[in-house]
């Protein structure tokens, strides 16, 4: 069964239209995440399904019901901001408490509901504190168990992590994924970081410019990229593209030419026929390029930049003969120092192809 289904989903400002004809089912009990850069719709979008955004066009289902016009408090969704948005003159008990004291729930009910959601989020002993006693991952749990004790049928999060420092994230990414293993809840969750959405999500809706580009499970969009977008915005490092052209065509395979190894031709598996001739583009992730020469690989010149050092794995950006950026992964000891000429090798068993216009070649 659906948890959220968006059929041709549409959001329009005056002439200006940001949200493009969108089509997205979410299962029951499924932790999605939109991801993109700053601007692309993602937050748009999630006001839309949470009802505090009007739908231009289409139609929103959240368990099968067409919400797309009913008020934001009757769809039965919870939604986590940026900013907390708690109460600075009540406890961490009344922040929690405070949408079934509005309802008038009964005080036995608030009780069981409040402890319970602070059991799971390890807040039972700061239930009597105020926000301004809390830490930043605290006071965003105290803003999820708000959520929680409502006992939506979807959580909605709107880039809930971005104020936190670097470990906090890492260390709120962990609680999260642990709170939807333990409710099982449908969990709709925003960020523009990709390391966030890897992390987290049982499927990833990549966003670009109010469209959506890919949809899928984290890895199958690492490894089966439909653009050079998706290629380039999953992964960190992010994929390496190189300019080619195509020497030839036919039988699921394209011959190519590197414009920084020409002479060198080399064959990728695709399906398309394409013009001998035409320029196309490589993609290389940085694992799959070595230092040195290595049998069977296609041999690049380059020059060392700099390094990224993190211990036992580097990031070395270069750059080649034509000016083109890329970034090798370099494990054990080996580390060229800056200026360095170096000697590539490209793994053309991990390389993808895509057209002039981005599109991927299969």
């Amino acid at each position: 069964m659906s948890g959220i289904k968006l059929t041709g989903v549409s959001k329009s400002f005056g002439a200006v239209k940001v949200i493009h004809d969108v089509d997205i089912e979410i299962e029951q009990g499924e932790f999605a995440v939109f991801v993109g850069p700053s601007g692309c719709g993602k937050s748009t979008l999630l006001r839309m399904i949470a009802g505090l955004e009007e739908t231009t066009g289409g139609e929103i289902r959240i368990n099968a019901e067409d919400v797309t016009r009913r008020e934001a408090s009757k769809r039965g969704v919870a939604m986590v901001f940026q900013s907390y948005a708690l109460y600075p003159h009540l406890s961490v008990f009344d922040n929690m408490a405070f949408s079934l004291s509005i309802a008038r729930r009964p005080k036995a009910e608030i009780e069981a509901k409040v402890r319970a959601a602070a059991d799971i989020l390890r807040l039972t002993d700061y239930l009597n504190h105020k926000p301004s006693q809390l830490s930043g991952g605290q006071r965003q749990r105290v803003a999820i168990g708000r959520a929680i004790v409502r006992e939506p049928r979807v959580f909605l999060f709107d880039e809930p992590l971005s104020n936190l420092d670097a470990e906090l994230r890492v260390k709120m990414r962990m609680e999260i994924a642990r709170l939807h293993r333990q409710i099982g809840a449908t969990m709709v969750y925003v960020t523009h970081d990709q390391v966030e959405a890897m992390t987290l999500a049982d499927k990833i809706v990549v966003l670009k410019s109010g469209v959506v580009q890919q949809v899928g499970a984290p890895l199958e969009l690492y490894r089966n990229p439909d653009n050079m977008f998706v290629a380039g915005f999953i992964g960190s490092p992010s994929m390496n593209f190189l300019k080619a052209r195509v020497a030839s065509s036919g039988a699921g395979r394209l011959a190519v030419d590197l414009k920084d190894a020409p002479g060198v031709p080399f064959e990728i598996a695709a399906g398309a026929n394409v013009p001998t001739g035409e320029e196309i583009f490589v993609g290389v992730r940085p694992e799959h390029v070595t230092l040195g020469d290595r049998e069977g690989g296609v041999p690049l010149n380059a020059t060392a930049e700099f390094i990224e050092e993190l211990g036992g794995t580097g990031y070395l950006h270069v750059l080649t003969a034509t000016g083109e950026e890329m970034i090798v992964e370099c494990r054990g000891d080996e580390r060229p120092h800056a200026k360095q000429a170096i000697r590539l090798t490209l793994n053309a068993g991990e390389m993808f192809a895509f057209s002039g216009q981005g599109e991927r070649l299969r």
